[in-house]
């Protein structure tokens, strides 16, 4: 298993500097991580830092709380995309999720996959704020549109990804998209397990620690 290829190397620290994206990226180069996700401010500065690699440019949709309008999710992923922006992880409109309003979060998705222009897209669900049913839902819904990724969390809320939420959500979606563990993965031991279930990227700023794990 080629660990560093599963990990999205995260700086979404609401108090980043550019000193401190720099860092991002030059550990990335370093280890070869699948990607660096930063917040969009950041993204012009991240397509120049990795211009010479194969690392891939990514951020953020209506961060953190997922409560923005369509419309202005639609603009943050189209100026992304303008900035340099490879892969766009968004987050639901939970509350809409949680309110059974079905059509409206399966509508902001749709919406959201025609402005990525099939450019990689996690669809971030926030799994510690749902039940098992809503997180079917959301496999469901994220089947239906076509999403390369479903993702667990942002890291902004009560807990991230669990094992257990893992073996759900890979038992509702099969091999038709992959899933993204986000949120409280610190260690080789905790990247191994929840890869092992079903995973197929790793959101952590822990990517450092993790790869150190493997020796």
């Amino acid at each position: 298993m080629k660990l560093n290829k599963y990990i999205d190397h995260t700086n979404l620290k609401p108090y980043a500097t550019k000193k401190d994206i720099k860092q991002l990226c030059d550990e990335a180069i370093a280890y070869d991580f699948a990607s660096v996700c930063v917040h969009p401010c950041y993204v012009k500065d991240v397509k120049e830092l990795l211009k010479n690699s194969k690392i891939a440019v990514g951020t953020v949709i209506g961060f953190p709380l997922g409560s923005n309008t369509t419309e202005t999710k639609v603009f943050e992923v189209k100026k992304a995309l303008n900035d340099g922006a490879e892969e766009l992880d968004m987050v639901i409109n939970i509350g809409a999720l949680k309110g059974g309003d079905y059509e409206y979060v399966e509508k902001e998705i749709a919406a959201i996959v025609e402005a990525a222009g099939g450019h990689i897209l996690k669809v971030i669900i926030e799994t510690s704020y749902l039940d098992n049913e809503e997180i079917i839902k959301m496999c469901e819904i994220c089947k239906n549109n076509f999403v390369h990724f479903i993702k667990t969390s942002t890291g902004f809320s009560n807990n991230g990804a669990t094992l257990e939420n893992i073996i759900l959500m890979k038992k509702h979606i099969g091999d038709i998209l992959e899933i993204k563990a986000s949120g409280g993965i610190k260690t080789y031991e905790d990247a191994v397990a929840l890869i092992d279930a079903g995973a197929m990227r790793i959101g952590t700023s822990n990517g450092i620690k993790i790869m150190e794990g493997c020796k």
